[in-house]
């Protein structure tokens, strides 16, 4: 099975292409870095390219993946938009992969953490029983959470907030994820077949828009 992945979520994005055969693990066929800030006119192009230059139609494609966030409302948007678009035109499958959780397993650890601006971070944690859950948390937040043994990071910003809250939780930096990580990731519910719902399919934003935030403040203002 042929897989197309798409990451829109983080100051660069990528877009992929992987193969996927018996019990194997996903193999990458190519991949395209994205320039950030500017996948709403790049995305598409980007997606064209990356199927050209391996011969593939769009229509070969079994799977596409995408990183649905969190990230920025926009990018984590622009990305979404895109994938549901093309598994709706052609009716290929669809799955969604957090960030948080395909940076945790290309750092080989349960947590993970990623900037997310205004003191605050995007953060992955597992309990005493491994049930693990995605949220907004700021300083305030993270003191009252039991820091991990080990957490992954992957940008420069979010161990300013970590090494303040949780100062004896080991780091493990790695570099950003990428599409091709999230095909890697998506491999195992690919073979189970556990696609989306397209349409029902949202953003994994963790935060409100800013439209929402400050169109708040400005009503009860």
């Amino acid at each position: 099975m042929l897989l197309l992945a798409i990451d829109t979520c983080g100051p660069s994005g990528s877009v992929a292409l992987g193969r996927l055969t018996g019990s194997s693990p996903a193999e990458l066929l190519a991949q395209k870095a994205l320039e950030g800030r500017t996948y709403s006119a790049t995305l598409v192009s980007g997606v064209e390219e990356l199927l050209t230059g391996q011969g593939i139609r769009l229509a070969d494609i079994g799977c596409i993946v995408v990183v649905n966030g969190p990230g920025s409302f926009t990018e984590v948007r622009v990305g979404l938009s895109a994938a549901k678009g093309l598994a709706e035109g052609t009716g290929i499958p669809l799955i969604a992969v957090s960030r948080l959780a395909v940076l945790a397993r290309k750092a080989g650890v349960l947590c993970a953490a990623l900037d997310a601006h205004r003191h605050e971070i995007f953060l992955r944690v597992s309990d005493e029983n491994q049930q693990v859950r995605e949220l907004l948390a700021g300083e305030s937040d993270l003191a009252q959470i039991s820091a991990p043994s080990a957490i992954a990071i992957c940008d420069d910003a979010a161990p300013i907030l970590l090494s303040r809250a949780w100062p004896a939780a080991g780091r493990v930096q790695v570099d950003a994820p990428t599409a091709a990580d999230a095909l890697s990731f998506a491999a195992p519910d690919i073979r189970a077949g556990n696609f989306a719902d397209t349409v029902l399919l949202d953003g994994h934003y963790l935060r409100r828009s800013d439209a929402e935030i400050f169109g708040n403040k400005v009503e009860k203002s």
